[in-house]
């Protein structure tokens, strides 16, 4: 999956996502901020890395069958090089070339800093939670404050991330982010209970990062 945050989700879609945020958060003292990215990377240098190991190769078969000149092999290496370049220059393309293990640990970087940036440390209690989806990369993932994770293991959210990742491949982002909000409040509902007077410290919105 790829191009802009916001082809994956409407502004529709994102009011009844933020509406399932409230009602979520409604019920515990916990603080969920959902963020889709268009990717969590843009993966310049793997275009790069083949061009080069291209361009190294393509001069000995041309050396040891052709009778061209070095002039002639240098243009053909240039070319190729370009050529390269030319073929990965879409994001597309590029995100091909580059192992799932990598776009994995790229987007789990991204939602680490994503997490830090938007302020989901500030709250009162350390209870911010962060839903984040990676479109290209096809990544979801949760973040949690230490106010959450000291009572709540990481493995309690992989029911939700499963059901949204199963959305996002089936193309209802919309459904996948409402039941994932649903599944964390519910966790967070039974771990942490409302506060005696409410604080909503974070935005209900949902970030669309393209």
């Amino acid at each position: 999956m790829t191009g802009n945050a916001s082809d994956l989700l409407g502004g529709d879609a994102c009011a009844r996502i933020a509406q399932a945020i409230a009602r979520a958060e409604a019920e515990t003292a916990g603080e969920i901020v959902v963020l889709v990215a268009a990717r969590a990377g843009v993966y310049r240098s793997a275009p790069l890395l083949l061009a080069l190991a291209c361009g190294l190769a393509v001069p000995w078969p041309l050396i040891l069958l052709t009778p061209w000149s070095a002039a002639s092999i240098a243009l053909a290496q240039a070319a190729l090089v370009a050529l390269v370049l030319l073929a990965f220059s879409h994001p597309r393309a590029r995100l091909a070339l580059v192992p799932r293990a990598i776009r994995r640990a790229r987007a789990h970087e991204a939602a680490l800093r994503e997490f830090t940036t938007r302020g989901l440390t500030g709250t009162r209690g350390r209870t911010g939670i962060l839903i984040y989806v990676a479109k290209a990369e096809g990544h979801a993932e949760i973040v949690a404050d230490r106010g959450v994770a000291s009572r709540v293991s990481a493995v309690a959210w992989s029911e939700a991330i499963e059901t949204l990742l199963a959305a996002l491949r089936r193309g209802d982002a919309e459904g996948g982010l409402i039941a994932a909000v649903q599944a964390v409040g519910a966790i967070l509902a039974r771990e942490l209970p409302p506060e005696a007077v409410p604080v909503d410290a974070l935005p209900n919105r949902v970030i669309l990062v393209g």
